[in-house]
């Protein structure tokens, strides 16, 4: 009960999704995602050296 407005409003949005024209510029996307400029890389900005030095004091020198 009390879905029928959200489900006649999510058909509208995909029938208008599936039947509209679309104007896509392929090379401002192109741009986009070929872009250096941007905040996300594919490397971290620094790596440490030795990925557990850090829990190194916390092992058991017993052993």
């Amino acid at each position: 009960m009390g879905r029928g407005r959200a489900k006649a409003k999510q058909t509208k949005v995909a029938r208008d999704l599936k039947y509209r024209t679309h104007e896509t510029d392929f090379g401002a996307l192109a741009n986009e995602l070929h872009s250096q400029t941007g905040s996300y890389t594919s490397q971290p900005d620094s790596a440490p050296e030795d990925e557990y030095g850090d829990w190194s004091e916390y092992s058991d020198s017993r052993d």
